[in-house]
């Protein structure tokens, strides 16, 4: 598993946001999204997209999502 399909996992489910909920935000299909929650890292302009789309839904999962995906890089 990716980080950045780890760090939607977590998001997810720390925030109860459903898979669904996130797709229908996005536009997209629940399938695509069930991909990166089961371990198919999402593409940087997916990323991207699902970081605005979690900014709607739930801005502190935002910005968890780009704290867990992007953590190290910050801290460094």
């Amino acid at each position: 598993m990716g980080r950045a399909s780890q760090a939607l996992k977590q998001v997810l489910d720390i925030y109860g946001i459903s898979q669904n909920r996130l797709a229908v935000e996005m536009g997209i299909s629940r399938a695509n999204v069930g991909r990166w929650y089961h371990g198919l890292d999402p593409s940087a302009e997916n990323i991207a997209q699902i970081t605005q789309a979690l900014k709607v839904l739930n801005p502190i999962a935002a910005k968890e999502f780009v704290r867990l995906y992007l953590g190290v890089i910050i801290d460094e």
